[in-house]
């Protein structure tokens, strides 16, 4: 049967409910046996054969999995099975995914008119250069008047957009050829390391896979397990082939007599603070603690700096926009004066 398609705010409020109704002391089969009936039929069917495959022993992030749910949602399950503590990180992770989610939605919305209103003015400026200017300069010609500086600009500007169009479109193929058939093909850390070395948006990289390693490790640490065996479950988390291969090569290095904050070091996905973080927290015994403070931190300051980031690209598009409607208008009205003069 193929998996219905979930949006990622239905998955968070299912992961949610399901976390609050393990909080009153359900077990997991019966929390998600109640939830059923508060789906479309589609989605309670779908899942009434996932429960089936609970109930015979499978593990929930594998039923998760089955139903294509996100991959970061997949992974909060699988470790909090390692660790035992299902119900918290249920919710806090389904609360993660929404606040993402809902910053993405910000972000979309922020960009979704400037980017029409772009649109719409670029199709106006052609219609101006190809259709009211070409008349005027018949005009001034047959007068035998000079064109102003602006309407040579306005018509020089024209003639290089068709250039200009390809040129991004080449760009664009580029990189999407790029994608495909180079960038997947790279291990996984290569990926993230390219990605988080990005200018501007690589620091929001940084901040999450941060977030994320930094919680999955306080909750395993906090279980009791050590580091060595904290990073052995990273390493049979086949649902995320970043965290496999980082376990893998971690527990490696930590085999070379290597400490846990030297290796660290050497991911630039992974903000350098997290080292200090480390030390500190093996001084005071209280290392799984402070790991879920600062995976907090990083999660507050990396939804500040998407504020930051649509306070600033707005002005910057609208800005954007008003010259180009200035441009027009210019462009419309210098000639009638440039004309006027003439007589």
């Amino acid at each position: 049967m193929t998996a219905y398609k979930w949006s990622l705010q239905e998955q968070c409020h299912f992961l949610k409910r399901t976390g609050e109704l393990l909080d009153r002391g359900y077990p997991l089969s019966e929390a998600v046996e109640s939830l059923l009936f508060q789906l479309s039929k589609r989605k309670r069917d779908e899942l009434s054969q996932c429960l089936a495959d609970l109930k015979e022993g499978y593990p929930f992030h594998q039923v998760l999995a089955k139903l294509k749910f996100n991959q970061h949602l997949v992974g909060y399950v699988f470790f909090a099975e390692q660790h035992g503590g299902l119900a918290d990180a249920f919710q806090s992770s389904s609360e993660m995914m929404l606040k993402r989610d809902l910053d993405f939605e910000k972000v979309k919305k922020l960009l979704a008119y400037p980017i029409f209103l772009i649109l719409i003015t670029a199709v106006l400026f052609v219609f101006v250069e190809t259709s009211i200017l070409p008349r005027f300069s018949s005009l001034f010609q047959s007068m035998q008047l000079q064109a102003n500086f602006f309407t040579k600009v306005v018509s020089s500007f024209g003639e290089l957009l068709p250039f200009i169009s390809l040129g991004f479109l080449f760009i664009c193929l580029l990189f999407a050829a790029y994608y495909f058939f180079i960038f997947q093909k790279l291990p996984q850390i290569k990926q993230k390391t390219m990605l988080a070395s990005m200018p501007v948006l690589g620091v929001f990289f940084r901040l999450f896979y941060t977030h994320y390693f930094s919680v999955q490790l306080s909750y395993l640490l906090a279980s009791g397990l050590s580091i060595h065996e904290a990073l052995h479950l990273f390493e049979k988390n086949e649902k995320q082939p970043l965290y496999k291969d980082l376990g893998k090569e971690m527990i490696k290095d930590l085999r070379k007599g290597e400490g846990l904050e030297e290796i660290l070091l050497k991911y630039r996905f992974f903000e350098r603070e997290v080292t200090h973080i480390i030390q500190h927290g093996q001084k005071n015994g209280k290392l799984d603690q402070e790991l879920f403070f600062f995976s907090k931190y990083c999660l507050s300051l990396l939804e500040t700096k998407i504020e930051r980031l649509m306070k600033t690209v707005q002005p910057c598009l609208y800005m954007l926009i008003g010259f180009l409607i200035i441009s027009m208008y210019l462009a419309v009205l210098l000639p009638m004066f440039h004309l006027m003069e003439g007589f």
